[in-house]
C-alpha cells in the first residue's frame, strides 16, 4: 500500500519529515518497508497485515497519525486533546431531477450484498484527468485511465471504498439488480476475458444481464467509454467472505477485491459516493441528480453486545505496563472509539467503530492502547499465571526425538505442504481417493497436500547431492494430510527420516566404502528415538510388500500390533528417477501413535550380584523365518531367567540344503537372588530348543 505524504497532510496536521513519521507508525505497528519519491511527490510504502483493512487509504492511516501524534489532555470522563484526522469533504451541487425517478437499485441477496448505493451524474465529458489527479493516483500505484475511472480510483485510495462507474444507457432497462448468477451465465469483464458464472457468484446485474462481478470488476458491455455521457455510480457493501470466495474460484484479484474481502466500512458508503460525485461534477462536468439510492435493508443497529470493556488491571497483566485511565481513553478516541469512563471502577466501555472490524474482545484494546503507547516500552517479562513453563502434550516426547536425532548426526528439515500428487504416491501406499487436491493452487506442479515426508526429504537428499554432500542424514517432524470423508481432512503428525553415505565421514575406513550406513543405522536410530521418547520397544518385522523399499531390505515397524510406518532401503527403482547413485535409507513414521503410546516407568535396580550363564546354539532354518519371528517365540515362552537374546551370525552357503541358512543366537540366563544350576539352565534351554524345532522345523548343528 502506497501513501502520498502531502495527501495524507490535507487530512490531518504532521508535523514530522516522511521519515521520522515512518518510524512512529512503524513503531504503532504498521511497517513501512520504504520512503521513496515519485518525482516531486514523497511515497511511505506500508506491508499491512490482512487484520487491518482500516488502513488501505489516506484516510486510514490519517486516523493512525492523528492518535500518534496527539498530545495527551483531559482527564478520564472529559474531553480529550490530540489531533484528528479529518473526513473529506463533498460539498455536491445537485439539480432538481431526482436519482429515484431515473433508475432503481434491488438487492434478492441481501446476506451477501447488505448495502448498495447509486447515484446519476448527467452530461459528462469523458475525456483525461487533469495533472495532479494523475500525479495523485499513479504515485499510489494506479494506472490513469480516464477522469470518471481516475476519480473512482482517486476516492477508493482516499477513503478506502471502491467505486465502480456504469455508462447509465448501457444498462438494460436502466436499473441495477444485485443478485447472484444463473446457471450457465457469462460474463466478458473490462480486461476482455470471457467468464463462467456459478450460481454462488454475486453479480451486478441489469434488467435482463449481469454486467459486473461484485466487488471485483466490471463487466465490458457497460462500462465507461469516449462516447459516455450520462452515468451511473455505484458504491456498496459486499460481505468479505463472498468477495474473497469468488476472486480465488475466478483467479482474478483487483484493488477493488482486495479491499471488500478484507472488510471494508459500510457508514462510509454514502460519502464516499458524494465525494466521488463532487469530483465528477468538478473535473468532467455534468449536472448530479437529486438524492442518492440507497437500499440498506438490514442496518446493523448498536446494542449492550457491542459495548466492550477496558480493565486497567487487566492491560497491565498482559502487557506489564502501567497506563492512566485518561491516557487510554485519549488514545482510544483517538482512534475513533466511542469510549465511556468508568472511573470508580478504573475502567472503560467502549465500542469500536464501524471500520475497525479487527476489533471485538478485551485483548483487543488492550492492544492499540499498547501500540499507541509503544511498542519499545515492553519489558521482557515472565507470564505470572500459574504452571507457566510447562510443556505441552507430547512436547516433551518431540524434543527427545529431536535432541536423540540431532546427536545421532541428523539435521533437522522443513519442506513444504503442497507436494507434487505423482511423486507423493509413489512414496506412500495411499490411494488416490484419500488424496487433498488443491482447488488452486499456486504452483501446479504441487498441486496435492503431502501424505508423507519422503518426497520434501529426498528432494532436500538430492539439492545436497547436486552440490556435492554425499554423506546426508536428514529428519522432518511435520503434518501429512488425508481426506477420511470427514467435514475436515485428518491431519497425521509423521517422523521422516533419510540417511546415505558414510557411517563416520572422518573415518579413513568408512570414507572409502568400509563403514557406509546400512539398514541397521537407520533401525538403531529408531530404536534410539523410541528409547529417549520412554516407549516401549518397537518390533521390527520383515516387509516386502512396499512399492518403494527395497525388497529383502524393508521392515515393517510395529508397535504391539499396530503398524507405524516402515523402514529400509530405497527401491532401485526410485533411487534411479531420482539419480542416486548411492543406497538410500528411509523411514515413515506416525509419529502420533508414538506421541500417545503408554509410556514405560523408568525403573532403577541393583546390579547383578550372581553371574550369567551363557549358551549359544547354532541353527538350520528356513531362509524364511527372520530373527524378529525367532525372538517373538522365544519371548513367548516367559522364561524369567533369560535376560537377552542375540543374533551374532547368519551364514547361507552351497554346502547346506537349498532354501536352508543357518543362525547362530546366543542366550543370556541369570536369576536376580542366586547362582543358577547347570540342570536349571539346561531345563530352560531345552524349552527354548524344543519351542524352536516345533514353531520352525529348526535343526541343531
Amino acid at each position: 500500500m502506497k501513501i502520498n505524504y502531502d495527501w495524507l497532510k490535507e487530512l490531518v496536521d504532521i508535523d514530522l519529515p516522511p521519515r521520522d513519521l515512518a518510524e512512529k507508525l512503524t513503531m504503532a505497528g504498521l511497517a513501512v518497508d520504504a520512503v521513496e519519491s515519485y518525482g516531486d511527490e514523497i511515497v511511505l510504502e506500508f506491508d499491512l497485515t490482512s487484520n487491518r483493512p482500516d488502513c488501505l487509504s489516506h484516510l486510514g492511516i490519517a486516523r493512525e497519525a492523528a492518535a500518534i501524534l496527539g498530545k495527551a489532555g483531559g482527564k478520564a470522563g472529559g474531553k480529550t486533546g490530540g489531533k484528528t484526522a479529518r473526513t473529506p469533504e463533498a460539498k455536491v451541487v445537485e439539480a432538481k431531477t431526482r436519482t429515484s425517478d431515473v433508475t432503481s437499485v434491488e438487492i434478492l441477496a441481501p446476506a451477501l450484498c447488505p448495502r448498495y448505493t447509486a447515484r446519476v451524474i448527467r452530461g459528462v465529458k469523458i475525456g483525461p484527468s487533469p495533472d495532479w489527479l494523475v500525479r495523485r493516483i499513479e504515485s499510489a500505484g494506479q494506472r490513469s485511465v480516464n477522469n470518471v475511472a481516475d476519480i473512482t480510483n482517486y476516492v477508493m485510495l482516499e477513503m478506502g471504498q471502491p467505486l465502480h462507474a456504469f455508462d447509465l444507457h448501457q444498462l438494460r432497462g436502466e436499473r441495477i439488480v444485485v443478485r447472484t448468477a444463473g446457471s450457465g451465465e457469462k460474463i466478458t469483464t473490462l480486461d476482455g476475458e470471457e467468464r463462467d458464472l456459478t450460481p454462488e457468484t454475486l453479480v451486478i446485474a441489469d434488467a435482463e444481464r449481469p454486467v459486473a462481478i461484485a466487488g471485483i470488476k466490471g463487466g465490458e458491455g457497460s462500462g465507461i467509454t469516449d462516447k459516455t455521457v450520462d452515468i451511473l455510480l455505484e458504491a456498496a457493501y459486499f460481505a468479505p467472505a463472498q468477495t474473497r470466495a469468488t476472486s480465488k474460484a475466478l483467479g482474478l484479484s483487483t484493488e477493488a477485491s482486495y479491499r471488500f474481502e478484507r472488510g471494508t466500512d459500510p457508514e462510509i458508503v454514502a460519502k464516499a459516493s458524494d465525494r466521488a460525485a463532487a469530483l465528477i461534477a468538478e473535473i468532467a462536468g455534468g449536472e448530479v441528480l437529486s438524492g442518492l439510492v440507497d437500499v440498506y435493508p438490514a442496518k446493523a443497529a448498536r446494542g449492550p453486545r457491542d459495548w466492550i470493556e477496558f480493565r486497567r488491571s487487566r492491560y497491565t497483566v498482559l502487557t506489564g505496563l502501567q497506563i492512566e485511565l485518561g491516557e487510554a481513553e485519549r488514545v482510544l478516541r483517538g482512534l475513533g472509539f466511542i469510549v465511556e469512563a468508568d472511573v470508580e471502577n478504573d475502567r472503560l466501555r467502549v465500542m469500536a467503530p464501524s471500520w475497525r472490524v479487527d476489533v471485538s474482545i478485551e485483548e483487543d484494546l488492550i492492544e492499540e492502547v499498547a501500540r499507541i503507547a509503544g511498542y519499545d516500552k515492553l519489558k521482557n517479562t515472565l507470564p505470572g499465571s500459574a504452571g507457566a513453563g510447562a510443556y505441552l502434550p507430547g512436547e516433551d516426547a518431540r524434543r527427545a526425538a529431536r535432541l536423540t536425532l540431532t546427536a545421532l548426526g541428523y539435521n533437522e528439515a522443513v519442506s513444504f505442504s503442497f507436494v507434487n500428487g505423482e511423486t507423493d504416491e509413489m512414496l506412500s501406499e495411499v490411494g488416490e481417493d484419500s488424496r487433498l487436491a488443491l482447488l488452486n493452487p499456486i504452483d501446479e506442479t504441487q498441486a496435492h497436500m503431502r501424505v508423507t515426508l519422503l518426497g520434501g526429504l529426498l528432494d532436500s537428499l538430492e539439492r545436497n547431492f547436486n552440490h556435492g554432500a554425499r554423506n546426508v542424514r536428514l529428519f522432518e517432524i511435520g503434518k501429512c494430510f488425508m481426506d477420511d470423508l470427514g467435514e475436515r481432512p485428518l491431519e497425521m503428525e509423521r517422523l521422516g527420516m533419510v540417511a546415505t553415505g558414510a557411517r563416520n565421514e572422518d573415518d579413513w575406513a568408512s570414507s572409502n566404502g568400509g563403514g557406509s550406513i546400512d539398514f541397521y543405522d537407520v533401525k538403531g536410530a529408531i530404536e534410539s528415538v523410541v528409547e529417549a521418547m520412554g516407549m516401549p520397544a518397537l518390533d521390527f518385522e520383515p516387509d516386502d510388500t512396499g512399492a518403494f523399499l527395497h525388497p529383502g531390505r524393508s521392515a515393517e515397524v510395529r508397535l504391539g500390533d499396530e503398524v507405524i510406518g516402515v523402514m529400509g532401503q530405497l527401491h532401485p527403482r526410485i533411487a534411479a528417477r531420482y539419480k542416486f547413485k548411492q543406497s538410500v535409507f528411509v523411514a515413515d513414521l506416525n509419529l502420533r501413535m508414538m506421541l500417545v503410546a503408554e509410556r514405560t516407568k523408568v525403573r532403577y535396580h541393583p546390579l547383578p550380584k550372581f553371574p550369567t550363564v551363557v549358551r549359544d546354539l547354532a541353527l538350520l532354518i528356513d531362509t524364511g523365518v527372520h530373527f524378529a519371528g525367532v525372538k517373538r517365540v522365544i519371548k513367548e515362552l516367559s522364561i524369567p531367567e533369560l535376560v537377552g537374546v542375540k543374533l551374532f551370525d547368519l551364514y547361507a552357503g552351497k554346502e547346506l540344503p537349498p532354501g536352508k541358512h543357518s543362525i547362530a543366537l546366543s542366550f543370556r540366563y541369570r536369576a536376580a537372588n542366586r547362582t543358577l544350576t547347570d540342570e536349571e539352565v539346561n531345563a530352560s534351554h531345552d524349552r527354548v530348543i524344543k519351542m524352536l524345532k516345533r514353531e520352525f522345523g529348526a535343526e541343531i548343528r
